[in-house]
């Protein structure tokens, strides 16, 4: 028997914002444990955002993370020997998961100087549709989309 399940932690919404999707962004830029570097690089990114679209930046926020969210994904399953990729649909906390670390992770390998630059552009990217981020969704649909055959592996 397995030990029970890990409870789930709970985030408080960022001071600025007001807002958990904010701080979860904030925990994911965040490297060595300096939280207020990362929530400066954050609010950084989101006055550039404001100052280059003249729109909320929050719109822009949520805009570009619910268009970076994966629905479906492969997810390797072996059946007498052979390992199959097989669809599957993505947890809501997983997408959001996703999200943030292909954001994270194409914003670090932008060309701008800072990071508040790289990941402004990026986050306005993802609200257009376009940049790296969308790229690696719609990889991952597809990926899905030509392993449909595997699908009744999925249990």
């Amino acid at each position: 028997m397995r030990k029970r399940r890990a409870e789930k932690k709970y985030l408080k919404p960022d001071p600025k914002f007001n807002d958990i999707l904010v701080t979860k962004l904030i925990n994911y830029i965040m490297w060595d444990g300096k939280k207020s570097t990362a929530r400066n690089i954050v609010y950084d990114c989101f006055d550039i955002i404001e100052k280059k679209t003249k729109k909320a930046p929050m719109e822009i926020f949520k805009k570009a993370v619910s268009n970076v969210q994966p629905l479906v994904e492969v997810r390797s399953r072996r059946v007498g020997g052979a390992t199959y990729q097989v669809p599957m649909e993505v947890r809501p906390e997983r997408r959001i998961a996703l999200a943030f670390r292909w954001i994270r992770a194409y914003s670090r390998e932008r060309k701008d100087k800072t990071m508040a630059q790289k990941l402004a552009q990026e986050l306005m990217a993802a609200a257009n549709n376009e940049g790296s981020s969308i790229k690696k969704k719609e990889d991952t649909h597809r990926m899905a989309e030509a392993n449909k055959a595997f699908a009744h592996f999925k249990w």
